[in-house]
């Protein structure tokens, strides 16, 4: 499978059209077409942003592997958010999580690491979003 089909797999199991796609990444859609489609190649700096976009290694877009999954530091990211889900004061709002299919899982995780992100320099009396 070549570059252009893994990346289409990929924003494709995430249920992404090339706009929201090209649109998150910071990309045209027209440059996302290309790259898709092997009409151009990406620089190693857009194959990264790929990888981590699309939760996913290099090696694996490169055709490198058939492994599509994270390394090992990823996957303590991923306990690090399942203790964070199991806690009930933080469960309710992920209630489904632990049933769900993994591509939902997937939407949940990078929610919740959007979410640790905007608020990892917040201070105690800061009004939540500030």
């Amino acid at each position: 499978m070549t570059l252009g089909k893994r990346l289409r797999e990929r924003r494709e199991r995430f249920g992404k059209t090339q706009m929201d796609a090209a649109r998150e990444l910071e990309i045209s859609n027209v440059q996302l077409s290309r790259y898709e489609s092997d009409d151009r190649k990406p620089e190693p700096e857009m194959l990264s942003r790929f990888a981590e976009y699309y939760r996913t290694t290099t090696d694996y877009l490169l055709g490198r592997t058939e492994d599509s999954t994270l390394a090992s530091g990823d996957s303590a990211l991923y306990a690090e958010f399942e203790l964070f889900i199991r806690n009930p004061e933080h469960g309710v709002f992920f209630k489904d999580y632990l049933d769900a299919p993994e591509e939902r899982k997937e939407e949940m995780r990078r929610f919740w690491e959007f979410i640790r992100d905007k608020e990892r320099n917040r201070k105690p009396g800061d009004r939540q979003g500030e």
